[in-house]
């Protein structure tokens, strides 16, 4: 009997991985749309709560080469590490790390955006689907101004 795993199938395991990585980064590179140089600044709808996101996406040579996103409570607080300590007037330890999860997810989706120059490539977070809408929105009507 012939193992499946022999010398021909490891080749075609190594190269495989390859040729799609080196696929994905080419039509990545021609998908992604080229934008004015410049900064833009936007700003997501409010939730239930009248908390909102702001995005300031820098543009330069046409291509996001910087990205900050900011969450803001409805009294005009920032969301920071203080962000859920107190819900309601209770303190609750389970809700400020909850909470906390949030604000951990909005600095990783504005990192991923730098990271990988497109919006449709910023996965969202587990827990964290609020902040990814409200991330998205604020992205995409930013972008929307860089594309004149």
């Amino acid at each position: 009997m012939k193992c499946c795993w022999g010398r021909d199938n490891m080749k075609k395991k190594h190269i495989i991985p390859a040729v799609t990585g080196i696929c994905l980064a080419i039509l990545t590179a021609c998908s992604a749309p080229a934008y004015k140089d410049g900064t833009y600044k936007a700003y997501s709808s409010e939730d239930e709560e009248g908390a909102y996101g702001e995005i300031t996406i820098t543009i330069t040579d046409g291509k996001i080469s910087d990205c900050t996103y900011l969450t803001w409570q409805a009294d005009g607080s920032v969301k920071d590490e203080n962000y859920g300590k107190v819900y309601k007037g209770v303190e609750s330890e389970e809700y400020y790390k909850t909470a906390q999860a949030a604000v951990a997810a909005s600095k990783q989706y504005a990192a991923d955006l730098k990271d990988f120059g497109d919006l449709e490539l910023v996965d969202g977070i587990s827990g964290a689907t609020r902040s990814y809408n409200q991330f998205t929105e604020a992205a995409t009507l930013a972008l929307e101004q860089a594309q004149g």
